[in-house]
């Protein structure tokens, strides 16, 4: 009830600072198609159609961080990290190659005739369109959606091309990490007494892929959308994180590429959130913001 009445608290004062600028204020923060599976992520292609963010959001803008901190420093005393929460696509990994490269390739021998930038845009359209079959896209091993992600993307419903493509991105050909030294920090974070866990928006594959990187031991816990049915923003799946690690979620913080889905969901969760890429560059960097010498 305490953290639910804090974030309640944290809504209004952001809704009151955006009125108080303009009745109208709407910032639009561009998102990557974010597709955990099959994926592609804005670092391997033009950047997505922006998002238009609402009152929250625009409140935390206008904050800033430094005004953010200090009225976290008001809701829970002292700032203090003891789980680091981190994204996977992204974040922790990254596709090796680009998706629309390798729905062309595989797809040649299946009759797949687009262009990887045809491909690249039905893609995209397919992935904005809302999925009526369940609330979450990542059911389970996410087979459905998949399928429709990629039927559409290149017009080919050949299940034996489905098969090639959805195993194709759960081995270690098709990703690597974002930062090579992330083995060495995580070490590091963990023995200075630092939770760690894996927050993503993510069919069943991910466990096996985090395997299949060699990179699964390093985290304590991994919160899968498809596993806890609640797909970032929802608050939910940070919340579950936190329970899984024994930590209250302000005692948490989130690194993630995406403003939406990481920064706001992580924040509106009570966990503080650093944006990949723009607050932190490299696994070290947030190591030190924690306290943590690498």
């Amino acid at each position: 009830m305490a953290i639910m009445a804090t974030r309640t608290k944290l809504t209004s004062l952001l809704s009151s600072l955006v009125n108080n600028k303009s009745n109208k204020i709407l910032i639009s923060a561009k998102s990557g198609t974010r597709s955990s599976g099959f994926a592609l992520h804005s670092s391997s292609a033009a950047a997505a159609d922006p998002d238009v963010v609402g009152a929250r959001g625009v409140g935390l803008q206008i904050m800033g961080v430094k005004d953010y901190e200090d009225y976290r420093r008001s809701l829970y005393g002292e700032i203090t990290h003891k789980a680091l929460l981190v994204d996977a696509v992204g974040t922790l990994v990254v596709p090796s190659q680009p998706m629309a490269q390798i729905y062309r390739k595989i797809g040649e021998k299946y009759g797949v005739e687009y262009s990887e930038d045809e491909i690249l845009y039905r893609y995209r359209r397919a992935y904005e369109q809302p999925w009526g079959r369940s609330r979450l896209r990542y059911v389970n091993d996410g087979r459905p959606f998949w399928q429709f992600i990629v039927s559409s993307s290149t017009g080919c419903s050949d299940s034996q091309y489905f098969e090639e493509l959805y195993n194709y991105y759960t081995t270690e050909k098709a990703w690597h990490l974002c930062d090579p030294d992330a083995e060495k920090v995580f070490k590091a974070i963990r023995k200075a007494g630092v939770k760690l866990a894996v927050v993503s928006n993510f069919d069943t594959r991910l466990r096996p892929l985090l395997q299949a990187l060699n990179c699964d031991h390093w985290f304590d816990a991994v919160a899968v959308s498809a596993e806890v049915a609640a797909e970032k923003p929802n608050p939910t799946i940070f919340l579950k994180a936190c329970e899984i690690l024994g930590v209250k979620p302000e005692d948490a913080v989130h690194v993630g590429d995406d403003r939406r889905n990481d920064i706001w969901g992580a924040r509106d969760a009570g966990c503080d959130a650093w944006l990949w890429g723009s607050d932190v560059h490299s696994f070290k960097e947030v190591a030190q913001m924690i306290g943590v010498k690498v």
